[in-house]
């Protein structure tokens, strides 16, 4: 039998951070339509599960384009049954506005609840602060299926800045856990979780941000119903990739110089046109070094879909070659070097007063 299991689709999202409003609206329909290219990639291979470890949808305010296209998908594509355990950015907007549950459509809840194909058991629960306690040893498996479990949130050793609750490992050792379909974590990551089973993170599907680059997509498991032996392969499927591209700047002196060596990197990595990249540039700069991130930004704009240029260089400042400088500028970096700022706030403040002294926009 195969599975898909994928998480963190976050339909919906607003993506104003990084994108244009109108990028922002065409990135939001990108995703939709991933979610139903995943869908037909499943008839084309014969899927009959769709496992959804949480956070299908970003927001409580789930648009009528995004809640009628779920809802289209899992009707359209009765052979699937999807089975969709919501995540803390979930609720229950899309399930309210349902006139009735497709019967495709497997929920899950606060306690544990089983759906069995033959010898494959899929275990869900949602957790919850008030189910933490007994969620573990409430897990009763048997020990000759094939036992999926689906949780979504974070491990105990992983800090996340998006409220989940936490999931121990530690708790669901030995329980005859074959395949642990896990979801809050953005990027792709498959471990041992004891001599029997793994656990796995399939990542989103599409990337949002820059703290979301690399290839994107879904897990596909494939059991065979016998032997009970799976293979999991990963498959990416995004519509655009999101890319850091390092460009190291030390020994430049001009904005064209670091424009010559931005198209060297972009030369040799290759990335598509339809690409979402940030060009970060490193390395250490002359104080005296001329760098406008802004012109660089316009300048390489055609080349992707969305270019961002960030500036992580530092600045190669020595005290001695201002020590006698009696002009105004070598007044400001003594006392910048001789204040108590931290060494990269140091560099910040260098940067913008030599850009306000040349009458530069800071």
């Amino acid at each position: 039998m195969k599975i898909i299991h994928c998480a963190d689709l976050h339909l919906d999202a607003r993506m104003s951070s990084n994108f244009s409003r109108e990028q922002a609206k065409e990135r939001r329909q990108e995703l939709l339509r991933t979610f139903v290219h995943m869908a037909d990639y499943a008839t084309m291979h014969g899927v009959r599960i769709i496992l959804i470890s949480g956070d299908l949808f970003d927001t409580r305010n789930v648009s009528a384009l995004a809640r009628n296209t779920v809802r289209d998908v899992i009707v359209s594509h009765p052979q699937i049954d999807f089975l969709y355990l919501r995540g803390n950015h979930d609720n229950d907007n899309f399930l309210s506005k349902l006139k009735e549950v497709p019967p495709n459509l497997k929920l899950f809840g606060e306690r544990w609840s089983d759906y069995t194909y033959g010898s494959i058991v899929i275990s869900g629960l949602e957790l919850t602060k008030e189910n933490q306690a007994y969620a573990y040893h409430s897990l009763v498996l048997p020990h000759n299926t094939y036992n999926i479990v689906m949780l979504h949130g974070q491990l105990s050793d992983y800090q996340s800045k998006n409220r989940a609750e936490v999931i121990s490992l530690n708790e669901l050792k030995n329980k005859n856990i074959d395949y642990l379909a896990l979801g809050h974590v953005h990027t792709h990551q498959s471990r041992r979780l004891d001599n029997r089973g793994v656990y796995c993170y399939p990542g989103c599907l599409e990337g949002r941000g820059f703290d979301e680059c690399g290839e994107k997509g879904f897990v596909l498991l494939d059991i065979d119903e016998e032997t009970l032996n799976a293979e999991a392969h990963f498959v990416s499927i995004a519509s655009r990739t999101i890319y850091t591209l390092p460009v190291e700047l030390t020994g430049i002196m001009t904005t064209n110089e670091a424009a010559k060596r931005i198209e060297e990197e972009i030369s040799r990595v290759h990335y598509p046109a339809r690409s979402i990249v940030k060009i970060q540039l490193t390395g250490e700069l002359d104080v005296e070094c001329e760098l406008n991130c802004d012109y660089l930004e316009e300048l390489f704009a055609d080349y992707f879909y969305l270019v961002r240029v960030e500036n992580a260089t530092g600045l190669l400042v020595r005290y001695s070659d201002y020590e006698k400088d009696a002009s105004l500028k070598g007044e400001f970096i003594r006392t910048v070097l001789a204040s108590d700022l931290e060494e990269s706030q140091k560099t910040e403040v260098i940067r913008c007063g030599l850009q306000a002294l040349s009458g530069e926009e800071i």
